[in-house]
């Protein structure tokens, strides 16, 4: 798997969990974000990388800051040689107000 496709993977299971998590439907979160619902399954699938400004889009639809959508997706820069991108496991938040 190449590593774009990796991180549009990770990306869209950080957007599928937070769209969850606020209890959204795809069709919702893209009209809050002025985006097709299609898009918003191609990006929670991992098929697109999204472009900074469809994630600060999503960030504010989802009233996050838009660092929490890529979070676990860590880029290691290289001295001498190409840098490479390191994933993490999501932290999962647990709402006690319920």
């Amino acid at each position: 798997m190449g590593v774009s496709l990796e991180v549009a993977k990770h990306f869209g299971a950080n957007l599928r969990r937070l769209r969850k998590q606020a209890g959204l439907s795809q069709e919702q979160l893209g009209a809050r974000a002025s985006l097709h619902r299609t898009e918003i399954g191609l990006l929670e699938r991992g098929a697109r990388v999204p472009r900074i400004d469809t994630i600060v889009k999503l960030a504010a639809a989802l009233a996050l800051p838009p660092n929490v959508l890529i979070a676990g997706i860590v880029w290691t820069p290289g001295n001498v040689e190409a840098g490479a991108f390191t994933f993490s496991q999501p932290e999962t938040h647990v709402d006690e107000t319920t």
